[in-house]
């Protein structure tokens, strides 16, 4: 059983923006927000759409010019914001805003009339019902807004909150980063199932997204060892999670003699007692990670074959001897 622990702390997640979001991706929109009827909306108009989790990349080059045929009359001012939460800060960076028509064009499609990268987004539109939406890393949400006659300053509720990665031995054994990338998963209970959210996630790097419940896997090394955890995200919070692994990471060497030199031009090829191959390299001291288990270590040095079986116990890295002159 893989073993994990979760830490929620308070920390604001206005106050982590700044140094997340450079790694983070916006995500790409849904063409058609779900819901799109007309809100009775003012100056002050916030009223929050259902958040939609994205998993994309998209193109964040902006149109220099805005497109709005669909609408009459002057362009009125509109400058709109972005709230973590309905009791939240409003969010200093990192946002993507797109204005769209309301009307679907003959495709079904709604017609992109505007975007911007600023925190307080400012529009000129004509008078009417739009559909804005905004995202914040891998956060999104969209909503229907009015522009109105004269000045129009308008928010949107963002349901944001952060997750942050980490991963050890058990024992509390640290493992270097640069054994360690984490995939998350939206929940399997969502609509349309489990869908992959962020992927090769480094450790201690904060996603945003949508809060809700996510499967985290932490996969240690790139062969079998891997920990899962599902973790709540809430609004406004920080959730951090270790995930413990029950694995170890193994060296390898062929020596004529006990702690002897390693004999260079070696093939080395990891089985499973089932006879699964999972590691296969030519290489004098090679250095992997394995799962906790039992494994046939088989040395290839021209036509000779060294075989022996060995034991992985979670814990410090170890070293594996296959001597020559026991063969």
């Amino acid at each position: 059983m893989k073993i994990f622990k979760v830490l929620l702390c308070a920390t604001s997640l206005v106050a982590l923006a700044s140094q997340a979001y450079a790694q983070e991706t916006a995500p790409v929109p849904p063409p058609r927000p779900e819901n799109i009827e007309s809100s009775n909306g003012s100056e002050n108009n916030q009223n929050q759409n259902t958040s939609v989790q994205g998993t994309d990349p998209s193109d964040l080059t902006p149109p220099t010019e805005i497109n709005a045929p669909a609408y009459d009359g002057p362009p009125q001012p509109v400058t709109i914001s972005a709230r973590a939460g309905e009791s939240g800060q409003l969010i200093p960076n990192g946002l993507q805003w797109r204005i769209y028509s309301i009307t679907p064009d003959e495709t079904g499609q709604l017609e992109l009339l505007a975007r911007s990268e600023d925190a307080t987004a400012s529009f000129s539109l004509p008078a009417g019902p739009y559909i804005a939406h905004v995202a914040y890393g891998r956060a999104q949400a969209s909503d229907t807004i009015t522009v109105e006659a004269g000045p129009n300053q308008l928010e949107l509720i963002l349901d944001v909150g952060g997750l942050k990665l980490n991963a050890a031995v058990k024992g509390d054994i640290a493992i270097p980063a640069r054994w360690l990338r984490f995939t998350v998963y939206s929940d399997s209970a969502a609509p349309g199932g489990r869908k992959i959210v962020a992927q090769a996630v480094t450790p201690e790097k904060v996603l945003h997204l949508n809060s809700g419940t996510y499967s985290v896997v932490s996969h240690f090394g790139e062969i079998n060892a891997t920990a899962k955890a599902d973790l709540q995200v809430v609004t406004g919070e920080l959730t951090s999670a270790t995930l413990y692994h029950n694995a170890g990471i193994v060296n390898f060497k062929l020596v004529s003699e006990p702690g002897g030199e390693a004999i260079v031009d070696t093939t080395w090829i990891i089985k499973t007692l089932e006879g699964e191959t999972v590691f296969q390299e030519k290489n004098a001291f090679p250095q992997t990670v394995l799962a906790e288990g039992e494994y046939i270590l088989i040395a290839k040095l021209g036509t000779r074959v060294y075989n022996r079986e060995f034991e992985v116990v979670a814990g410090l890295p170890r070293e594996i001897e296959v001597i020559t002159s026991t063969n």
